[in-house]
């Protein structure tokens, strides 16, 4: 029988939200419910697993992780990329890595979410309203006529954008290597340049893959072409903003405010600035986290490993 580990699952829901039952009888399941950040105490939890399951990214393989679990053999991961395993270690040490689908709605979803309440100051009168205090004491922003900036136009850029259409806003679209034919298909605005989607958006929602010519994109000087009154959203990976800066730029009220649901380390330290500045407004990660996509996460992950169980593996990542 196969020990098979599943890591992070936060809200204990990965046993209900799949049929484990055709694996009955030849796995073992073991479910962690905390994150473990430290790296022994990681390798002490897998030490007897040939197969671990990950949420995303919340758990990295680098190589010298795989090279102190000689027992896993399957790696499964939820959606078909993730940036935090090292591919090239886990072939070299003789785990197939497999990955599930996952759809890009959720994610949408909650950039609005972070948009609507970044707008409408949401977190500052509920928060006013459940501790009895000043009845009303902001003024919100309305969308209609205002100028939404996408940085990045794929699947999940494009329907932000199509909402923001439908509230009546002027979308402007720009990445490396975006193109008019794609921007006029979409219905959005080609920015001539990173710096003018920048200068001229009041709000500016991230939508971009993370790789060497993403990492650090916003910095100081970007931040700084942002007018006073603008939003970030960043609701695609943390790297792709430089962190000190963005932190420099909301301390000093810079921007107006941002909507964070990524962050370099997860989950986010206690002590984090993020968690106390006034004009933040961050969730931990939520946008894949959706019945659908867990039904998806896990439904496949006992595909994946009844597959390579059977010695005919799918969804195999390279």
């Amino acid at each position: 029988m196969k020990t098979c580990v599943i890591l992070d699952d936060y809200q204990g829901v990965a046993r209900r939200m799949a049929d484990w039952s055709i694996l009955s009888g030849r796995l073992e399941l073991v479910t962690l419910h905390h994150h473990i950040a430290d790296e022994q105490a990681l390798v002490t939890a897998l030490a007897d697993a040939e197969i671990v399951v990950i949420m995303r990214e919340r758990t990295p393989f680098p190589a010298r992780l795989f090279a102190q679990l000689p027992a896993l053999r399957l790696l499964v991961t939820s959606g078909m990329r993730n940036a935090a395993i090292d591919l090239q270690a886990a072939a070299a040490h003789g785990v197939t890595v497999c990955g599930t689908g996952s759809g890009s709605e959720a994610p949408v979803e909650l950039t609005w979410a972070l948009i609507f309440g970044l707008a409408r100051h949401l977190m500052t009168e509920n928060a006013a309203l459940r501790q009895g205090g000043p009845w009303q004491s902001t003024i919100g922003t309305e969308l209609y006529g205002r100028r939404l900036g996408l940085l990045g136009l794929g699947k999940i850029g494009t329907r932000v954008g199509m909402i923001g259409r439908a509230f009546g806003m002027k979308v402007t679209a720009w990445s490396p290597n975006l193109t008019p034919e794609r921007t006029d298909a979409a219905g959005v605005a080609l920015a001539a340049s990173k710096e003018e989607l920048l200068e001229t958006s009041d709000f500016v929602s991230i939508h971009l893959v993370l790789g060497e010519g993403t990492r650090g994109l916003l910095g100081v000087p970007e931040l700084a072409r942002m007018p006073a009154h603008a939003f970030l959203i960043n609701t695609s990976r943390a790297a792709i903003v430089d962190q000190p800066a963005l932190i420099a730029a909301l301390e000093h009220n810079r921007i107006a405010g941002a909507g964070l649901d990524v962050f370099d380390h997860e989950p986010l330290p206690a002590d984090h600035p993020f968690r106390r500045l006034p004009n933040v407004l961050a969730t931990p990660h939520l946008g894949y986290v959706t019945d659908s996509n867990y039904h998806t996460y896990f439904s496949e992950t006992v595909d994946d490993i009844a597959a390579w169980l059977a010695g005919t593996p799918v969804r195999v990542l390279s």
